[in-house]
């Protein structure tokens, strides 16, 4: 059985787990699976409060396939996120990240 699968059959024992959706949406971007897996990161970071390691995988995933702009709207979004959740290393993290993508076009 590969990770996704065993992921899969324990989200549905515990379908609001995060971590298990979290860890769901890592593994659909390996596999290549990326509007799925940025569907789900998407939902993670409207839960109330908002999963903040989701926007950050989000964005990278979204550079990675040279969607820099969304990117960038996705790390702001995170980094407000962590700030209001006092997650300020996050918050370091996504804005470093930001600042690495340069000024928009």
């Amino acid at each position: 059985m590969t990770r996704r699968k065993k992921i899969e059959a324990m989200l549905a024992d515990d379908p609001a787990d995060v971590f298990l959706r979290y860890s769901l949406a890592m593994e659909l971007d390996k596999d290549g699976d990326h509007d799925v897996s940025l569907a789900k990161f998407a939902e993670l970071a409207s839960c109330t409060p908002p999963y903040v390691p989701a926007f950050f995988m989000s964005a990278q995933q979204l550079v990675r396939l040279g969607r820099v702009e969304e990117a960038r709207a996705v790390l702001r979004e995170g980094i407000a996120a962590a700030r209001i959740q006092d997650d300020l290393h996050a918050a370091g993290e996504m804005s470093e990240f930001l600042s690495s993508l340069g000024n928009a076009d």
